[in-house]
């Protein structure tokens, strides 16, 4: 049985925009959502108590109170997202924190499609060039892959280059390579211009956003989605750059001997170099 939140992200792309606030605000407040009646939850969406019972309609709950009566089943039978026995124990600041990263790794490793991704590190793997692009919170991220990436395969960049735009960057790429955009929340308005420029060029993407990035999710051949929710103000990107570590081993080990023997390349070049200290 699937839950709330994975049928919202099945049927958002076919939501009309006052389901979709209704949606926006679940993704983003889930842990709360039991806590609410309808009448709550419209008005802190911002739409008409009928909005709310015609989403839950269409998603295949024949009330509100349906929906949370399933929740309060699943939380019961097991279904709370860190386990009794977990490390940092209590309500303080530590232990919230800590039970939220847990809850975002796990959330994001159990919706990755293994076909689909194993198909990304052989397009990855295969592709001319792998080109990165990042903004403002997400730009560190995208850097970082690369940072990885590059240990592994050459041709990888990150674009537009600092104080460039991207025009020049964009009219090289071609099928034959790959385009990794990293597009967390708050993205520059641009970014599904974007995203639909490379897929009239035909160049595939990855896309790496939050899951409540539905609109954007079309736009790309990949998408991996990493959460970003934390117990305070600021989003937490431990999910994403774990996220970067998998995609990285993964091809590493998908290009085993060549990556090994370039990692060792540039190891040598360290010491040649003497650029970093000595372990």
């Amino acid at each position: 049985m699937k839950q709330i939140d994975e049928r919202l992200r099945d049927h958002y792309a076919e939501l009309t925009p006052q389901e979709q606030r209704v949606a926006d605000f679940i993704f983003a407040s889930i842990d709360d959502l039991m806590s609410y009646n309808s009448a709550e939850l419209a008005r802190l969406s911002g739409v008409s108590k009928a909005t709310v019972s015609r989403l839950f309609k269409r998603l295949g709950y024949p009330s509100y109170r349906d929906m949370r009566d399933e929740m309060r089943t699943l939380r019961q039978s097991g279904m709370p997202l860190t386990d009794s026995r977990d490390a940092v124990q209590g309500n303080t600041l530590l232990s919230r924190h800590y039970k939220q990263e847990m809850a975002n790794l796990t959330q994001w490793i159990n919706h990755i499609d293994g076909a689909a991704f194993s198909e990304l590190i052989v397009a990855l793997s295969q592709a001319r060039q792998v080109r990165l692009l990042g903004f403002r919170n997400s730009y560190p991220v995208a850097l970082h892959l690369r940072q990885q990436l590059i240990q592994v395969r050459s041709g990888v960049m990150m674009m537009p280059q600092p104080g460039q735009t991207l025009a020049e960057e964009l009219v090289d790429l071609t099928t034959q390579d790959v385009v990794i955009f990293v597009a967390f929340r708050r993205r520059p308005r641009m970014a599904k211009a974007i995203l639909t420029q490379l897929q009239t060029l035909g160049v595939p993407v990855l896309l790496i956003c939050e899951p409540q990035a539905q609109t954007l999710i079309p736009l790309a051949a990949w998408h991996l989605a990493a959460p970003l929710d934390s117990v305070s103000a600021f989003d937490s990107y431990s999910s994403a750059m774990s996220l970067a570590n998998l995609l990285s081993n993964a091809l590493l080990h998908d290009l085993l001997a060549s990556g090994r023997q370039r990692i060792h390349q540039i190891s040598d070049l360290y010491n040649e170099l003497d650029e970093l200290e000595q372990r």
